[in-house]
Formats: C-alpha cells, structure tokens, sequence
C-alpha cells in the first residue's frame, strides 16, 4: 500500500504544510500578477474558460501530485478573483483580511476543531465561550453571544428565538420592519413559517419613529409578541436608524427589538464613531459581521443576545454528542450553541485580531475608512460632473454622473467590471440608480480614489 498523503494536524503538521504553504504563495502572488487589477478581465465567459482549462479534469484517473494541483488551482482563482485587497475593488461590503487573522484560520483549519462537541474541541470551545462573552458584553453590557456564518444566519436566529419566546407566553409573532432592511429578514419568516413582516416605508432611507410609533400601536394585541428589526448601517447606503428612538417605541409598547448591525457593528471599537450607535445595547438582540468592518476571512457572524437565557430554545440532545450523564460530569454541551451540528472554529481568527490590535488598534481601521469615505464624497462634490448622494455615515459612497441615466448607470458599471478596471456596486434610492463605492480597505489612498473617479469620468457621458 503507498504511503498516505500527509495530514496537516499532529507533531508532524506543520512540517507537511510548510512546503506547500510555499507553493500556495508562489501561485496566489504569481496569480495577482497575471490578474493585473482588481478583477480579471472579459467578464464570466472569460473567466470560466480559463478555470475550466486550468481545473479540467477535475477528476483525473491518477492525480497530478499535490504541489501540482495546488500551483494550478490556487494559482488560477488567485487570477481569476475579484481581489478586495486591490484598492479598486470596492463594490460590495466584502473586506480585505488581515493576514493576522488569515494565518489564524490556517491554524484552525490544520487543527480542524468541530464546535460540535467538548471532545472535538476542548481549547477551541473555551476560546469560543470566551469570546462570546466578550463580544455580548461589548454590545449589551452583559448577556450572550453565538457564532454564526454572518449577518443571514444571524438575523433567522433572531427571528427564530423571537418565535420561540413569544410561543413560550402563548401569544404569536408579528415583524415590523423598514423598507431599509436586509432582504434575510424575509426569508427569514418564510423559512420560519411566520407571516409576512409589516414592511414600513423609509423614504428617507432610515426608519422614521412617527411611522414605527403608528405601527406599533395599529398592531399590538394581546395574543400578539411584536418584533421590531432596525438597521445599523444599511446595504446600500450605509445609513443607521435612530436607534434610541426606536428602543424607546419598543420600551413603550413591549416589543422585542433587534438590530440589524452585520456592517455598523465595527462602529463601537471607535470613540470617535460609537456615539452613533447608541441605544444599541437596549436590542434584545443584534447580528455582528466582523467580515465587513471588522477584516476577517469570512465567515464570522455574531448574534448577541441581552438575555443569556434566550438560547435556551436551541438546547437539543444527541447521546453521541452531549449525553445526560457527560454534561452532568461536566462536559459542557456544545450543542445548543447553534442551528448547525459541525461548525468551524471561526473565534480562533477573531480573538487573534481583538488581542492582537485591541480596541485601539480596530478603532484606527475604522477610522481611517470611514475618513477615506468623506474624502471620497468630497472629490465628487467638487467635481462638476459628479452628484452624490449623501454625505456617508459609514463608509459607503453613492455617486452618479450628472447627465447619466439608470440605463447608463448601468453599463459604466459593467464596462469597468468586464474591462477589470474597477469593482464598483449599484444601488437604487429616491428613484434613482447609483454607483456604489463601500470602502474597507485601510490601505487605499487619495490617489486611488482620484483614479477610480477618473475611470467612472472616462465612461460616462458628457
């Protein structure tokens, strides 16, 4: 029998690894070279021809060796990505890693710790507990916290525990929510069995308490738990609605509150930008994305609770994993820490970047995106053939050439992303079609701004 290929884990992990973590960066840089930009160029046709060249077969009779396939895949993604870390990639809330917390995750891949169970992961479950508590703390001031995939998961969690509270009182649950919010709180219900949410009109792209106020009141019964969802800092405009407003209704009138913060969350590591999401900590619950503003590899999505005790809906048992008599011994039960039963140590990447930079350290990022983002809003309210559309309050930038129309809105995006010059997002608000900078790599400077403006000049009418 031939000797197996080598595992990553075990004394003899690293040794295996260190040959091939060579190989995967010789590809991944010679790949960003050959890409020369922020994505590759001539759009998906393109693109998929050079995969299906570089990857087929893609399950050959005897295999090409390790070094070999590695070289040619990563090497041939590397080429074909669009790449946030290029400082004209910059269209969707997609952030570039930190390697920091990059090389981390390579460490829980290696040790490849399932969340499962205390015996497939004794540090990685402490770790996780650790940090949950941590990151709770920071949002409510106590409480708990679950780690998710990111901001969909997070926001069913929420909707369902919702669920599961108000079925405990004998009553049903209704969801108002804006206009503004995620599309995930939608499916959410319909994934959940609940009615439609009560979408509310946010015409000034936030929530308006005098709407929610009306709703509120229309809608509360006796057999009826009401959820509130408000947004801190929405898809496409970045904007955060009046959050203590909000909780206030919610106080008023008994309604649960959970806040939608997957892009604004990053906000509270900044003294300079928290202040903006006060009132936060009064949510019963809030979802965290810490791979947008925040610099993780996906995934890393957070849900925090207030009430420790709202996560007692999920407890579930199954002997193999969290027998009666193990948890009474003291093994603690990992399984009604989430929906999902195998789940990736994603705290280890986190808890790495929050001990390693600090408060300090993540509030600077935050900073400094946050002042590319007005620099940006600035250079298009000085140019005589740009309009913006609000100053930002985060760090996205919607803008529009003056004499375009949507049709045309359109296909300057395109040409750059088929051209891959730039990666610039689309947005619809008051009727119109904007393009959309979101801006999270803290390493783009004033030139590259200058520039990305120049390309959007180049293809817009005049």
């Amino acid at each position: 029998m031939r000797t197996p290929p080598p595992l990553a884990g075990g004394a003899q992990g690293p040794d295996a690894l260190q040959p091939l973590l060579t190989t995967a960066l010789d590809a991944l840089r010679e790949g960003a070279a050959a890409r020369g930009g922020p994505l590759p160029p001539g759009g998906p046709t393109t693109v998929a021809a050079r995969v299906h060249e570089a990857a087929t077969p893609l399950l050959p009779h005897h295999g090409t060796g390790a070094k070999t396939a590695l070289r040619t895949l990563v090497h041939a993604t590397a080429q074909g990505a669009a790449d946030p870390a290029e400082p004209l990639c910059a269209a969707h809330l997609h952030c570039p890693p930190l390697a920091l917390a990059a090389a981390a995750d390579l460490a829980a891949s290696a040790l490849n710790p399932s969340l499962d169970s205390w015996d497939q992961a004794p540090a990685a479950s402490a770790l996780e507990a650790l940090l949950t508590t941590t990151l709770a703390t920071e949002v409510h001031g106590r409480g708990d916290a679950l780690v998710t995939t990111g901001g969909t998961e997070s926001n069913q969690l929420a909707l369902l525990l919702a669920r599961e509270h108000a079925t405990a009182h004998g009553r049903t649950l209704r969801i108002l929510t804006g206009a503004n919010a995620h599309h995930s709180l939608h499916r959410a219900a319909w994934l959940l069995g609940l009615p439609a949410p009560i979408t509310l009109p946010t015409p000034t792209g936030t929530l308006d308490p005098a709407t929610l106020a009306t709703a509120l009141t229309t809608h509360t019964t006796d057999t009826t738990d009401l959820l509130v969802t408000a947004t801190a800092g929405t898809t496409d405009a970045g904007l955060i609605d009046p959050l203590t407003a909000i909780a206030d209704l919610c106080a008023t009138h008994g309604a649960r509150l959970h806040v939608d913060a997957a892009y604004g969350a990053g906000l509270l590591f900044s003294d300079t930008h928290r202040p903006k999401l006060h009132g936060l900590d009064r949510a019963h619950s809030v979802t965290l994305d810490l791979h947008k503003l925040g610099w993780q590899p996906a995934a890393a999505g957070i849900l925090t609770l207030r009430d420790a005790t709202d996560t007692h809906p999920l407890t579930h048992r199954a002997d193999y994993l969290n027998a009666d008599d193990d948890t009474e011994a003291g093994l603690p039960d990992l399984l009604g820490r989430s929906l999902r039963t195998t789940r990736r140590p994603d705290a280890l990447k986190i808890a790495v970047t929050l001990k390693a930079l600090g408060r300090t350290g993540l509030g600077a990022l935050v900073d400094h995106v946050c002042d590319q983002a007005r620099h940006l809003a600035d250079e298009i309210t000085a140019h005589p053939h740009f309009d913006l559309y609000a100053t930002p309050t985060i760090s996205t930038v919607l803008f529009r050439p003056t004499h375009a129309d949507d049709d045309h809105i359109a296909h300057i995006r395109r040409k750059l992303l088929h051209d891959g010059t730039a990666v610039l997002g689309r947005a619809q608000l008051d009727g119109r079609r904007w393009l959309k900078a979101t801006l999270l790599n803290p390493h783009t400077t004033p030139d590259d701004l200058t520039t990305l403006l120049k390309l959007v000049e180049g293809t817009s009418p005049r």
